[in-house]
């Protein structure tokens, strides 16, 4: 229904209506309680604006738990003979928030969040972190209001996609080739790999350190060089990769910290004036 995705310009401005619902429900495949559905969509922006209303996070944690099971079990299920290393790089490929935000684009899930004024303002809708801690809340309420079973078929019809677009990796996953693509993405440089080894000839234990502009971001250790330094890049990818994801939550969530203590000051303000007021004595 390619009508059905255009987005609606009532929706924009962080109202919730009823139609925009049944709207982002007729998407998802599924009816949920209003309440909740209007929680999931609730970015904490706009409660700090409106008097502390409830957020989507406590739904977002949910909604990420069931995404990761529903991922987990399924990579699980179809590479029965990959090693835990790389089931856990496919679903790096699918659980992260570019992935997710794509899918929410895909739902135009942006059009239905409720937002504050200022993110509202820094193009929040779009923002990749909300999208995809948005998306995450859905997939929380849909559970919360359907069951795992229904949430587990919403997650396979939107993920399933990029499940088998990773799973065509397969055996090629090389953790040394994810980790220089990622420190040439971040600018860090090329990695290097020091390799030392301990034992007789036929017991060697090898152990590799993963640098980075001189930096030792990971260690492996494994029966060949290759295996340590495998290791070793995969420990580095990880603290890299959550390093960044750091820096970029940070930096967006920067603003909306600025924008509660403004919330804040002007609640504090609002707040003695009504007190000076309630102290002014009656002309009448």
């Amino acid at each position: 229904m390619p009508d059905a995705k255009k987005s609606d310009p009532g929706l924009h401005g962080g109202g919730s209506t009823a139609s925009s619902h049944t709207l982002l429900e007729g998407r998802l495949g599924y009816q949920l309680e209003s309440a909740l559905l209007v929680r999931a969509l609730t970015h904490r922006s706009y409660a700090y604006e409106n008097g502390g209303l409830p957020t989507n996070e406590r739904l977002e944690f949910l909604g990420d738990s069931v995404l990761g099971l529903v991922v987990t079990d399924t990579l699980y299920r179809s590479h029965p003979d990959l090693p835990e290393g790389q089931l856990a790089k496919l679903r790096a490929a699918v659980v992260n928030s570019r992935a997710l935000a794509e899918v929410g684009r895909g739902l135009d899930l942006g059009a239905f969040i409720r937002l504050g004024r200022g993110e509202e303002g820094t193009g929040g809708r779009d923002k990749a972190s909300i999208l995809a801690d948005t998306l995450e809340a859905v997939i929380g309420a849909v559970y919360l209001d359907q069951g795992l079973e229904a949430a587990a078929e919403l997650v396979h019809r939107l993920f399933d996609p990029l499940i088998e677009k990773s799973s065509n990796l397969g055996a090629g996953l090389d953790w040394k080739t994810s980790l220089q693509e990622l420190t040439a993405t971040e600018g860090l440089g090329v990695p290097e790999y020091l390799v030392t080894e301990t034992g007789p000839d036929h017991e060697k234990t090898f152990t590799a350190a993963a640098r980075v502009g001189g930096v030792s971001y990971g260690t492996g250790t494994g029966r060949s060089k290759k295996e340590a330094e495998q290791q070793a890049a995969e420990s580095a990818w990880r603290a890299i990769r959550a390093d960044a994801d750091r820096r970029a939550a940070a930096a967006e969530a920067e603003p909306e910290a600025d924008e509660q203590e403004a919330g804040e000051q002007q609640a504090d303000e609002q707040e003695a004036l009504a007190e000076g007021n309630a102290d002014t004595p009656s002309n009448a």
